[in-house]
């Protein structure tokens, strides 16, 4: 299955990453296009895929088109696109893009899926959001759920949710890392090596993730586990939630929603 993005910046890369490094795809098979035609060469060199002067090239080229440009750049990129897409498999990335907006843009033989994935998948640890409303047929959407799944959980949902799981699986990450830097941080005050830090704090969350997807408890039940009466755990659970932690996070996630 060759597969083409239209745009090649950090999602579309991450995606690419995490397919090549799957096996799913070979890198040839892969290929790309961007306005800056030096940076393109450059990434997709970096993977072994290949960088096309134009969109036209990509579409001509791939089975699967990936829509990875900003969102304000989707309709003026697909525009001279109508013909080349004609029976192709268009997966689009575009924050704030569902099934019924790409409907006008595209011939009624193009099967459209909207996605909302997160950087993870270059590790193939990702979440993948697709649009439960597509145009895929069924031989169609068997191949891109394949393909997508070597990217890590793929889950869907229904147009008015794509949004808000969008923010909270694609703005989690900047959310988990700022956690994850904090708690290094008090490492570091009390003694641990920066790099030390990085590795415990970020490895005691991927564990403590793995331990809930496969036990399916719930978080409020693991931090009672750990929380010992009288203990230090509980102490920390306190300041916490003397500071406000709960909240904040609501907030953030309410605050990226209003955009």
């Amino acid at each position: 299955m060759k597969i083409g993005f239209i745009g090649f910046g950090n999602m579309a890369q991450a995606i690419a990453k995490g397919l090549v490094a799957s096996g799913a795809v070979p890198p040839t098979d892969l290929g790309a296009c961007a306005r800056d035609f030096e940076k393109l060469s450059r990434n997709t060199a970096a993977l072994g895929c290949r960088a096309f002067a134009s969109a036209d090239e990509t579409v001509r080229f791939a089975e699967v088109v990936f829509i990875a440009v900003k969102p304000h750049l989707v309709a003026e990129a697909l525009e001279p696109l109508k013909e080349a897409l004609t029976g192709k498999t268009v997966v689009s990335v575009a924050a704030g893009w569902t099934f019924e907006r790409y409907q006008p843009l595209l011939p009624p033989s193009t099967g459209v899926l909207c996605i909302m994935p997160n950087t993870p998948v270059a590790v193939r640890e990702g979440v993948v959001v697709c649009e439960r409303r597509h145009s895929l047929n069924a031989e169609r959407h068997r191949a891109v759920s394949a393909l997508l799944k070597n990217l890590g959980t793929v889950i869907e949902m229904d147009t008015h949710l794509m949004g808000i799981a969008g923010t909270i699986c694609g703005c989690g990450p900047a959310y988990t890392a700022l956690f994850i830097e904090a708690l290094a941080d008090a490492a570091v005050k009390h003694g641990i090596a920066r790099a030390d830090a990085y590795r415990m704090v970020s490895q005691m969350m991927a564990g403590t993730a793995r331990l809930q997807m496969e036990t399916q408890q719930h978080p409020g039940a693991m931090k009672d586990a750990v929380c010992s009466p009288g203990g230090t755990t509980i102490k920390g659970v306190a300041a916490l939630e003397q500071a406000g932690f709960r909240g904040a996070v609501i907030a953030a996630v309410d605050a990226s929603e209003s955009k």
